[in-house]
């Protein structure tokens, strides 16, 4: 269903819109973890309840994105990316000033909230932009996702060395506010909307049940996976998913439409995000720990938090280098090739990291590698999926694939830490326990590959191109 909307801005307007907006929440997902110690210490809360700084904006974002992602392809994506920027700046805000722990981490699940900021800018790229433009102009959207999780990694130190840690969430929230103006004032509204409603028992089902898995996955560092309380919480969690597919096949009008989510490019290539999620947010957490443990362990580096964060900028210069690229790489390869190397180039980084990591020259380069595949993958997944569903189904379909990702990282980084704490000595981690990290990882990525090789290489039919006559801009 089409309707007539305002004069149309010109489409790269519109793209430096979305990018702020898109920055600023990747900025936010990791710009807290290396502050995590000094937050812990001036708020004098629990390792478990500043863990939840973390889980808390994982979980929103997890439930909210497939959600939020719905509701714009029904009610205007522009209405909806500027509720969810509103709601970006409002929990940024709460987190800003808050004294206590429990303030902050309501906070952080406010800003989780936003996750849907990445669906509603891929169906806004896809309704606006001229059709040559569309797979550059998602790709570029989607590296912002690791370039801003990197680049977080390397503020956070200088940031709050200089000023303190309230200013991770002042610096971002001056960007929220600036992106929810320039939405309001710049970003059209789209003139392609899917008629019905929300199934709000499916969104109550799928919410709850994702929840629920990903507690039980965030909480294994301290309740261990065989104990009563892991494997009880992901029985009901696995239940409470199974039933809510039960309820979106019966439903005359779903929240996910599951025969959409049969389709074979669209279920491998949310396989593909998830093993690639894998990767990405262990290595999140690996390399800094790492080039942070003190050299009497004979392995690492003893880098201050600064420092460990700069380990971590070839991976950012690398995403934001591939990004430029996107477009003109997946004109002439096909995302699929695109995905298949990135899954292929973060692998190898993996493998360095597993067998060469004795100079800091060697995780520099496995820092690029690691940049440059996370670069291709995440530009190429939401062009990938595009390829295989209905226009009105962009915004559900690519949030959908941000959640795999997501669960794919909760997970991957779990399983990690699971891995460096099983096996300390002398209170830190052995090197045999990162050895095993890493390949874990390389497995993971591996399995991508593979995944990835199954996708369909060619494209049903043309879902690019606009559904109405393209607009007219100014």
């Amino acid at each position: 269903m089409t309707d007539t909307g305002p004069q149309r801005q010109h489409y790269r307007v519109t793209f430096a819109v979305l990018s702020v907006g898109a920055l600023s929440y990747s900025l936010l997902q990791s710009l807290i973890i290396p502050a995590i110690p000094d937050i812990q210490a001036s708020l004098h809360a629990s390792a478990t309840a500043v863990s939840w700084l973390l889980t808390a904006f994982l979980l929103t974002a997890s439930v909210a994105t497939p959600i939020v992602g719905r509701l714009g392809d029904m009610y205007g994506k522009e209405r909806a990316l500027l509720v969810v920027l509103i709601i970006l700046a409002v929990g940024t805000f709460i987190s800003a000033i808050a004294s206590s722990i429990e303030l902050m981490i309501a906070g952080r699940a406010i800003q989780g909230i936003a996750g849907g900021v990445f669906p509603l800018s891929f169906a806004i790229i896809r309704d606006e932009f001229p059709r040559e433009r569309v797979a550059g102009g998602m790709g570029l959207i989607s590296s912002i996702l690791g370039i801003g999780g990197g680049l977080g990694l390397v503020l956070a130190g200088p940031i709050t060395e200089q000023l303190s840690y309230h200013w991770l969430y002042w610096l971002p929230l001056v960007a929220v506010i600036i992106a929810a103006v320039a939405t309001h004032f710049f970003v059209p509204e789209s003139p392609v909307k899917s008629e019905g409603h929300v199934n709000w028992l499916a969104a109550a089902l799928l919410s709850v049940g994702l929840g629920v898995v990903l507690v039980a996955i965030s909480q294994t560092s301290t309740w261990g996976w065989g104990s009563a309380k892991t494997l009880g919480l992901l029985a009901f969690g696995l239940l409470t998913l199974a039933t809510w597919v039960t309820v979106e096949l019966r439903a005359d009008e779903p929240l996910i439409d599951m025969k959409m989510m049969r389709i074979k490019g669209v279920w491998t290539t949310n396989l593909v995000g998830f093993l690639v999620g894998v990767g990405m947010y262990a290595s999140f957490l690996l390399i800094p720990e790492f080039v942070q443990e003190p050299t009497s362990t004979g392995y690492g580096f003893g880098a201050a938090v600064t420092a460990s964060g700069l380990f971590l900028l070839p991976a950012t210069f690398m995403q934001v280098a591939v990004g430029q690229l996107s477009g003109r790489l997946e004109h002439r390869f096909g995302s699929k090739l695109l995905a298949i190397a990135g899954a292929g180039f973060c692998a190898t980084a993996f493998v360095l990291l597993a067998v060469a990591r004795s100079a800091e020259w060697e995780v520099y380069v496995a820092s690029a590698l690691l940049g440059t595949g996370i670069g291709l993958a995440l530009s190429s997944l939401p062009n990938l999926i595009v390829e295989h569903v209905d226009q009105d189904q962009t915004g559900v379909a690519t949030g959908v694939n941000n959640v795999t990702r997501t669960v794919g990282g909760a997970l991957g980084a779990q399983v990690v830490v699971t891995f460096l704490a099983g096996d300390m000595l002398n209170g830190a981690p052995t090197e045999e326990a990162y050895t095993l990290a890493f390949g874990l990882c390389v497995v993971a990525l591996l399995g991508g590959i593979l995944v990835a090789l199954m996708i369909p290489s060619r494209r049903p039919r043309d879902h690019a191109a606009p559904a109405a006559a393209a607009p007219q801009r100014a």
